[in-house]
């Protein structure tokens, strides 16, 4: 079934009564050649190019509750190419060009609005710092504009341009950047997977990796034991319990990152606006709530709530950058569950057990990482070759201390990514 404007017409004048669900509900078969362990947009994302770019069909993927229930249901739908660091700026580049096309490659509405991302700078330091950056992006083939304080005036106008602490001096404006819907993307992916023959099994949650001479053969789960040639880790979070099942101790911290939205409001954001300073950032829903986050919870926790040190953390730098929004009324809030590396960078890549295949660390990128993390891993899993956008992203980085990228500088501390 392909979506087209006549389609939507004819069954909007017919009672929509032609519609069929977008994947099938199949039951775990025995073997499969791949096994994709994460139901969320990574896992999605890496069983769609499987299939679509690699011809393979054989494919499962396996996830303990429903398809997107995880982190690609609890983030702030962020989409961005703004990273300065030879390794990460590659792969960032890339997954945005997935993104400018994701829509005509799945035939499905994900929303993608490029309204535009700025990053406030405060400070003299901070200002040569993007405008470093801001030549890094056009270097890389990316864009990027460096606003003094009224060009973010002429754009921004509500903002706090006199904070005693953290006067606005400036910005860099990356146009491409924006936002999506992340449920969307991540049923856009799994209908993609579906109609080239991947089974996506929900409730089937992974409770046993079997390892034999050096090799994975299979999983167990709970819905029953199968064989694989080769399995993927996939699972943000849990990536460590996940590892932990095959005897691997991976260099992951897990932490609770809180977000919040507020009643639907006129339009008045058009663009994503981040606060460094405060570590803050805002954008508005096509629904008109006001999207926002900031720090994560400083302690490590599978839980997927969060704590009020946090929330009033979050609180207080939204009311020092942009006081109108003070009046607004929070309707919710949610926790998703961070894999944070020690370097704040991920890792894509194999692992020391034959087939055994890892994709985790994505700290506070993984939503805007979710098209080039499952095309860069599909083609690791389908070749046995790091694909050359994500060809830093190695695990054996942080045993060996080459090829560290502290994107941020703030050193080898999880929480401080």
């Amino acid at each position: 079934m392909r979506f087209s404007g006549l389609r939507v017409l004819r069954e909007g004048l017919t009672g929509n009564k032609g519609w069929k669900a977008h994947w099938r509900d199949p039951a775990p078969k025995p073997e499969y050649d791949i096994v994709i362990i994460g139901g969320g947009g990574h896992g999605l994302a890496t069983a769609y190019y499987l299939a679509r770019e690699h011809g393979l069909r054989n494919i499962a993927v396996l996830e303990k509750g429903y398809l997107g229930g995880g982190n690609i249901g609890r983030n702030t739908t962020i989409v961005r190419a703004n990273y300065g660091l030879p390794g990460n700026s590659e792969f960032y580049s890339h997954s945005l060009k997935l993104w400018e096309g994701l829509e005509q490659d799945l035939n499905f509405n994900v929303m993608h609005s490029q309204r535009g991302v700025i990053n406030l700078f405060h400070s003299d330091g901070q200002r040569d710092a993007y405008a470093r950056r801001g030549n890094a992006m056009l270097n890389q083939g990316d864009d990027a504009i460096l606003l003094d304080r009224g060009g973010v005036r002429k754009m921004l106008p509500y903002l706090d341009f006199d904070n005693g602490r953290f006067p606005v001096r400036g910005g860099l404006y990356h146009p491409r950047g924006g936002t999506a819907r992340h449920d969307a993307v991540a049923w856009g992916y799994a209908r993609g997977a579906d109609m080239r023959g991947v089974d996506l099994i929900q409730n089937c949650e992974v409770t046993g990796i079997e390892v034999k001479n050096g090799a994975v053969t299979g999983v167990q789960t709970s819905r029953g034991a199968i064989r694989a040639k080769k399995v993927g880790i996939v699972v943000a979070g849990r990536s460590s319990q996940v590892a932990a099942m095959a005897g691997m101790r991976l260099p992951i911290e897990s932490h609770v990152l809180q977000a919040f939205v507020t009643e639907g409001l006129k339009p008045v954001i058009d663009t994503v606006v981040t606060f460094g300073m405060g570590h803050f950032y805002i954008s508005q829903s096509d629904k008109g709530g006001l999207v926002f986050g900031g720090d994560i919870d400083m302690y490590a926790s599978y839980a997927a709530r969060g704590n009020l040190p946090a929330v009033e953390h979050v609180m207080e730098a939204g009311m020092a950058l942009m006081p109108m929004i003070g009046k607004a009324r929070v309707l919710r809030s949610w926790g998703g569950i961070m894999d944070m590396s020690p370097d704040g960078s991920p890792i894509i890549d194999k692992t020391g057990i034959e087939g055994l295949y890892l994709n985790c660390g994505w700290c506070y990128g993984g939503f805007k990482a979710v098209p080039g993390s499952g095309h860069c891993f599909a083609h690791l899993m389908a070749t046995g070759r790091p694909h050359e956008a994500a060809a830093g992203f190695r695990l054996d980085r942080f045993r060996t201390g080459f090829g560290i990228m502290d994107e941020e500088g703030t050193g080898a501390q999880h929480n401080l990514h």
